[in-house]
């Protein structure tokens, strides 16, 4: 069981989506935040702050790993931006029932959406997946859009792994040691889709952070919304670096790949990417 409250979650997940609001990947409604946490209802105290409970809701995918669980989510069209300021409205939370096809849907009367984000499935996806393969208590994942990474997606001979990480983490030494797996490359997916949902899970289980060519990224961390965040701000970094240097005609060298070694070796960096 986590040992963080319903209250600094909450708090965790408006200051997550204020930062990537900050970065101008979540425009508008887009962008959503989920967590899953091994915590009944009665232990977050969860009636407190969402006392509207529904019974037998039905969940978009079978959990079963997610059992007696509980699943903050934010809503469909929220703007992340004002989770923080109002977390009531923008977010709600799923117990998940045994066998893990139905929950308990608690939400506020003062809600601002119908339901939860259509990217649901991928967040329950990945945290029930996440449960059943490491057994984890904790588990934040995130949807954004930061542009510089979404940009470079669009640029068809880098839109695969091995030259996507080349080109994002030769920029500052300390993104190898942040991101040590890189980040996994997808095609275009439907967003919402099956396939997309399908393939971010595989992708999620050796990676912290999948691009979702042409649309986005999908993030998790196993200790905070925010500690998430972190790993999206190094990723667009670097993707940034890169975006410049392709305006600059292509003239930074970056850091080689001899020195990016050099820095894997020093700091014992658990990556087989250089």
């Amino acid at each position: 069981m986590t040992t963080m409250t319903l209250a600094e979650i909450l708090t965790q997940m408006g200051a997550a989506g204020r930062r990537l609001d900050h970065m101008g990947a979540v425009e508008a409604g887009a962008g959503n935040i989920s967590v899953s946490i091994n915590a009944s209802a009665e232990q977050l105290g969860l009636a407190d702050r969402f006392p509207q409970a529904a019974p037998g809701t039905e969940l978009p995918l079978p959990a079963p790993a997610l059992a007696g669980r509980t699943v903050l989510v934010t809503g469909s069209g929220c703007r992340l931006r004002d989770v923080a300021d109002a977390p009531e409205a923008n977010v709600s939370a799923f117990v998940v029932d045994d066998g893990g096809l139905t929950g308990t849907w608690y939400t506020h009367p003062d809600r601002a959406y119908v339901r939860p984000t259509s990217e649901f499935n991928s967040h329950l996806a990945v945290h029930n997946d996440q449960v059943a393969q490491r057994g984890v208590d904790f588990q934040a994942v995130i949807h954004a859009q930061p542009p510089y990474l979404v940009q470079l997606s669009h640029i068809k001979d880098i839109r695969n792994t091995a030259d996507f990480n080349r080109r994002i983490l030769r920029w500052e030494p300390e993104t190898i040691v942040q991101l040590p797996q890189g980040i996994e490359v997808l095609d275009f997916m439907v967003p919402g889709s099956a396939t997309l949902m399908e393939n971010n899970v595989r992708a999620l289980r050796d990676h912290v952070i999948v691009l979702w060519s042409k649309h986005g990224i999908m993030v998790r961390s196993d200790l905070a919304p925010l500690a998430a965040v972190d790993k999206v701000e190094y990723a667009e970094t670097g993707a940034m670096y890169e975006v410049r240097n392709i305006m600059a005609g292509g003239l930074g060298e970056g850091v080689t790949d001899e020195e990016l070694r050099a820095v894997v070796e020093t700091f014992n960096v658990d990556t087989d990417l250089f």
